[in-house]
């Protein structure tokens, strides 16, 4: 059976910088990832705030740079889904739907997935007016009226994003005020055709074929109102992919996998790095310093093992 020093599962900029540093370290590395390698990053059209870019860099664009940075040094890439993880004696088998590998560590990189409301209508209408990616559907609304549900940087981005498209975004938020940073808050309220809805959250979601229109429900009065929209961008946060793992290493009750600060997991030879793991700031430059992090340390624990 194939064996590989560090096995890296996501290809975001959390495991694509972890692949770097691996490979560059002339470790035996191979990057496994479901679908396009980015992650996130890949679904943002605009990132302003990664160091070295001073005029900004498509996130599209980013990412296939880290890949073709990590496979210059030597990083293998395959495009397969990873069923399983499970823990050997000396080693970790990593079951894919193209067969198994053997490694002495694995590094997840696998990210997060953004969360779901859990009301009426959001799943009836998902693909007919209900998106989680504004940089994949925004093009879609052209000219419409669309809403976006959320007070972060992630929302008011994909905000300012749909401006560009459509004819009114309205941000629904449950508070008086954003939690996003100052900067993007006061590009959105300078922006004349984004419209906020405070003290709000969306109630049900309702239309035809596509979506028609949100029922508003007030958090200070519980009062209803209707909103009259084509499509609803919901960014309420994100749920971590660490299914493969949480039985073999300590997760939080969010569900995130809890590291230390060379990102080891309660299990040896296991490490997280990125959204998947708990953090304060999850941001491309936080996601690329861990999987840095992450590949010196499964480098040590591969010389430990070499020296038993």
């Amino acid at each position: 059976m194939e064996k590989q020093d560090i096995i890296i599962i996501g290809g975001g900029p959390a495991g694509l910088a972890s692949g770097i540093y691996a490979a560059r370290a002339a470790l035996k590395t191979t990057l496994i990832e479901k679908g396009m390698p980015g992650g996130l990053v890949a679904n943002t059209e605009y990132i302003e705030n990664y160091p070295g870019f001073p005029e900004g860099i498509g996130g599209p664009e980013l990412a296939m740079q880290m890949q073709n940075q990590a496979m210059r040094f030597g990083m293998e890439f395959k495009n397969t889904n990873v069923e399983s993880i499970k823990k050997m004696e000396n080693c970790f088998e990593v079951i894919t739907e193209d067969g198994s590998i053997n490694t002495s560590t694995v590094i997840m990189a696998t990210g997060a997935s953004p969360r779901m409301l859990g009301i009426e209508g959001e799943g009836e209408y998902h693909g007919r007016g209900v998106s989680y990616c504004a940089t994949c559907d925004g093009a879609l609304f052209r000219d419409k009226d669309v809403c976006v549900i959320g007070g972060g940087d992630a929302a008011v981005e994909e905000a300012l994003f749909l401006t560009k498209f459509t004819n009114k975004v309205y941000i629904i938020h449950r508070r008086g005020e954003l939690r996003a940073t100052k900067y993007l808050q006061e590009k959105a309220m300078n922006t004349s055709n984004i419209e906020f809805k405070w003290f709000s959250i969306i109630d049900k979601i309702e239309g035809e074929a596509t979506v028609k229109k949100a029922i508003l429900k007030d958090t200070r009065d519980e009062s209803l109102s209707e909103l009259s929209i084509d499509g609803v961008f919901i960014y309420i946060g994100t749920k971590p992919a660490a299914n493969l793992v949480s039985d073999i290493v300590k997760i939080n009750s969010n569900g995130y996998i809890v590291t230390d600060e060379e990102m080891k997991t309660s299990q040896s030879g296991i490490y997280a790095v990125g959204d998947v793991r708990e953090k304060t700031l999850r941001q491309v430059v936080t996601a690329v310093s861990d999987g840095a992090v992450a590949a010196v340390s499964a480098e040590k624990y591969i010389e430990k093992l070499a020296d038993k």
